[in-house]
Order: structure tokens, then sequence, then C-alpha cells
């Protein structure tokens, strides 16, 4: 897995496309790729910092479908001033892209946040194969995948001492036992320095 160094070059390297939003929310929020194309802009809370994560997108047959999330439940996840900057600029950007466009803009009612320089949506694979394209382009970055951004974050808040019910909100995890199971070895390392931890504040308590 990266570290968040690396993780912080390839969104260098990705800021350069017209999708770095994509990348940028993909690892801030920890969001499944599926649920990040199904993604409308009514679900964007800019003021409130917060999107909500209403169903998913997949290929079956050679076809875009939309449906609901893994869990079967929307989930509302918080988002950073960062992130909310990022998905004002791609706003901004896909209004330009529309105008430029103009008659041939082939833009949907359901305003995807995500979609083509044509306004069409994005089909899964082509965010996939992308992702790939930048690491090379990095030069420096070993393989990934891009689901590897998603538990990227959930280590990260893991080993910062985020809960981890808190953490399998974020995921849209059904139960935390599902966060504990697949982020085992996570939390036997953040258990393995509890005990310092604790020694370390008895210590140090006036």
């Amino acid at each position: 897995m990266w570290t968040i160094g690396q993780l912080r070059a390839f969104l260098a390297t990705a800021q350069q496309h017209r999708l770095f939003a994509f990348f940028h929310v993909a690892a801030y929020t920890g969001a499944r790729r599926g649920e990040l194309l199904n993604l409308r802009w009514r679900d964007i809370d800019h003021d409130g910092k917060k999107i909500t994560i209403t169903g998913s997108t997949a290929v079956i047959g050679g076809e875009r479908v939309n449906g609901t999330t893994k869990s079967g439940r929307t989930r509302v996840v918080s988002i950073d001033d960062e992130t909310v900057a990022v998905l004002r600029q791609r706003k901004a950007d896909q209004a330009a892209e529309q105008l430029k466009a103009g008659d041939c803009w082939r833009g949907t009612k359901d305003g995807y946040v995500f979609t083509t320089g044509w306004g069409e949506p994005i089909y899964p694979d082509t965010v996939t194969s992308l992702m790939t394209k930048l690491i090379r382009a990095s030069k420096q970055l070993p393989h990934a995948r891009l689901h590897d951004l998603r538990h990227l974050h959930a280590t990260t808040l893991l080993l910062s001492g985020v809960p981890v019910h808190v953490v399998a909100a974020r995921l849209g995890h059904a139960d935390p036992a599902i966060t504990l199971r697949v982020y085992a070895h996570v939390i036997r390392s953040a258990e393995a320095a509890a005990a310092d931890i604790f020694a370390d504040a008895v210590k140090t308590a006036c």
C-alpha cells in the first residue's frame, strides 16, 4: 500500500488531468469507484461540507447501470475544506466544458459530478485504467489499484485513532464488525502501541 507521501505525489501528477477531482475525492472520502461515478451535484453540500452517497454505478453486459450502494443504504460523508474547493473547481470546469461543447453537450438532467468532456457519464473501467496511466506518468510510484485509495483512507484514519465505528460509517460498511475483520492487521498495530500510550499519559499527568 502507498504511503501518504506517495499519495501526495500521485495527486500532484493527477492534478494535470481533467479528472483530478475524482481521484482526490476517492482518496479523501474512501468512497468506492461506483459510488463516486454515481454522484450528482445535488448530492454535494459545499456549505455543509458533506456529500451524500445514494447509489452506485457498475457495468453489466457492457452497459453502464446504476443501482444501490453495496450495503443498500444511503450515507453522508463529511469532507474537508480542500475537498470542497476541489469540487467547486470541478463544477466550474464542467460548466466551461459545457459552454465549449455547445449543442454537442451530452449531459443529462441528473447532473453527474464526473463526466466526459462531452458531459456523458463515465464508465467505471475508464478511471481504473486512467489511474494506471497516471502512475506510469509519474515515473516514481509503485503500482496501486484504484481500490487501494479506499484502503489507504481507512488505514490512515484507524492508525490516527479514529474510532472503528466512525471509519465503518465513512466506508459504508453495514456493520463495524466488517471493518474490524478487513482491517484487523491495522487495529492490531494500533493496539500494540496502546500500552505505551497509557503509560506515557500516566507519567505526564499533572
